[in-house]
């Protein structure tokens, strides 16, 4: 085991580098393995229960907490040492996110206790014992992830490299079980909603996994039946996200940053009104589609076709809008002249990599729903509006991929710190003007005052730093006037500069509240995929079915992470 903080970069040690591809062998081999008991489960293998897979489960939960303890006891003896930080892991926003979504997994912990309780007649120990214990695992991995997503592991590195890739994918298993179990309850309601849209040629078979026992409480068993399949989504974008920010903290075991100070960039709401404005109206009307699509889908032949109909309206204007705003935003791009951050980033590499990566989940059906469209005999009336959403939904991703992953490479202002205070006072007609535009505005002026090392302005100005009155009015005895013209042309570009940053800031602003729209449907239960039924009559059911459910959980990813991605470059921006 290493020890010594000094110790070589990964790239540069052989014995660390070796580590790093067994603990990458060891963290597939574990995921591959609970991948192929997670399928046997799915598909009744005989020999093979829920049992055995919340099993395996639990031991990995177990192993990761012991992990967890043992590293959050080593910091705590270790906490005067100074630790080395990767100051673009772990942002706080992202942090915040997944305390949310650990706190709706809580509750959903809570109703899966209450339902192994009512069907303890039938359940296995372990239905019970899982929820225990994903519990204090979500309690103790969010503090974790709260104190030390910033870390660079330079101590114990072999070790840590096992523990951190465990715990990557055994929260990549939770998600997988979460996903599979969510999607078998859609899969049920969708199966039942099939007749009525007069696809009776399709086998009904549901695939129930319900205890084979009656419940001691009738009413509450609905509860927590019902609710746990709500409260799934939520318990899904954790797990992922955990992965992710436990997948960061892996790739900087051993790595060597440049120390440099990275400017905070807190969110406002200054400046973004028009982009709140018109998300919100897509968020609100979002939800009420969604109710109003759950409520009417099933019920009759022609309440389904118009609940279809009117997803399809709504999320052409609504692909429509984001197409428009990414194109706004990458022209504007065109027209600066910024240069890209190429450095080595490791949690910047995967946002891109998980863009394009989970993107491809949506493309996929998309390109299937096309060619059914084109391949079909027959097309009821609604199918035809499939065409255009398919088609939008593969051109919006591509824009809003290259709208972020420029965004989030762009290098960002640096603003001297002797002269970021600096205000600019101008004389017009014996009263002042105070002026504070961009520092790289003031500077690109190409002229000082007062021994170089206050810049001043065309026209007639004087300069004078901030909260310094005698040097202020030195300043503004000393400084020459160029011109007494009253046009600025420095100031006529920083207010184009600014017109372009706030445009800019709307448009990430209402691509985010778009994709947390986005977000809603699918992750609820509205999924126009399942129910259209035209593929299913092209590719057959159970090829078309196989397609969606490994698709759809990149595609429900995707939202999220594009609107966590763009929080980030309206705060960047």
């Amino acid at each position: 085991m290493e020890k010594v903080p000094g110790s070589p970069s990964v790239g540069g040690s052989c014995p660390q580098k070796t580590a790093e591809i067994l603990s990458s062998q060891y963290g597939i081999n574990l995921f591959l393995a609970g991948l192929v008991l997670t399928f046997a489960w799915a598909v009744h293998a005989v020999g093979i229960s829920k049992s055995h897979l919340l099993s395996y489960l639990i031991t990995l939960m177990l192993i990761q907490l012991l992990w967890m303890l043992w590293y959050l006891c080593r910091s705590c003896t270790q906490r005067r040492l100074i630790r080395e930080k990767d100051t673009h892991a772990g942002a706080r926003w992202l942090k915040c996110g997944i305390t949310l979504f650990a706190v709706i997994t809580l509750i959903l912990d809570s109703f899966k206790i209450g339902y192994y309780v009512d069907f303890s007649n039938c359940l296995s120990a372990a239905e019970g014992i899982f929820p225990v214990t994903h519990a204090i695992h979500t309690i103790l991995q969010v503090y974790f992830l709260w104190c030390h997503a910033k870390d660079i592991i330079q101590s114990f590195k072999t070790l840590e490299r096992f523990g951190v890739i465990h715990s990557v994918f055994t929260n990549l298993l939770l998600w997988t079980n979460g996903v599979l179990t969510e999607s078998k309850h859609q899969l049920n309601e969708h199966k039942e909603r099939l007749i009525t849209l007069g696809f009776g040629n399709i086998t009904i078979v549901l695939d129930d996994h319900a205890p084979q026992c009656n419940c001691t409480t009738t009413t509450l068993c609905s509860i927590f039946s019902q609710g746990i399949y709500y409260l799934y989504p939520f318990n899904i974008e954790y797990h992922i996200l955990a992965s992710t920010m436990l997948y960061v903290l892996w790739k900087n075991i051993g790595r060597k940053v440049e120390h440099h100070q990275q400017h905070k960039t807190p969110f406002k709401f200054h400046g973004i009104t028009v982009g709140m404005i018109f998300g919100l109206i897509v968020l609100i009307s979002t939800i009420a589609k969604v109710v109003v699509y759950l409520i009417q889908i099933g019920r009759s032949k022609n309440k389904s076709e118009l609940a279809l109909t009117m997803f399809y309206l709504h999320a052409i204007s609504v692909l429509a809008l984001m197409c428009t705003a990414g194109i706004v935003a990458l022209l504007i791009y065109r027209l600066e002249d910024r240069s890209l951050d190429n450095s080595k980033n490791p949690a910047r590499k995967l946002d891109a990599e998980l863009l394009v990566g989970t993107a491809a989940g949506s493309w996929l059906l998309s390109w299937g729903s096309i060619l059914a469209i084109i391949c079909a005999q027959a097309h009821p009336k609604y199918t035809w509006y499939n065409l255009p959403y398919s088609i939008l939904v593969i051109v919006e991703k591509y824009i809003q991929n290259l709208f972020i992953i420029e965004s989030i490479h762009r290098k960002e202002e640096k603003v001297n710190d002797d002269i970021k205070t600096l205000r600019i006072v101008t004389i017009s007609r014996g009263s002042t003007l105070s002026l504070t535009p961009a520092y790289k505005e003031i500077y690109n002026g190409r002229a000082a005052c007062d021994d170089g090392e206050l810049p001043y302005l065309l026209n007639g100005t004087a300069c004078a730093r901030e909260n310094d009155g005698a040097k202020e009015a030195a300043s503004q005895a000393n400084c020459p006037a160029m011109h007494s013209a009253p046009e600025f042309p420095f100031y006529s570009r920083n207010s184009v500069t600014n017109n372009k940053r706030r445009i800019l800031k709307n448009i990430a602003a209402f691509l985010f509240l778009c994709n947390l729209s986005l977000w809603i449907p699918p992750a609820f239960g509205c999924r126009p995929e399942y129910d259209n039924g035209l593929e299913e009559i092209v590719f057959g059911f159970e090829p078309w079915i196989i397609v969606v459910n490994l698709a759809m959980p990149f595609s429900i990813f995707y939202r999220m992470h594009s609107a966590a991605s763009l929080f980030e470059v309206n705060c960047k921006t």
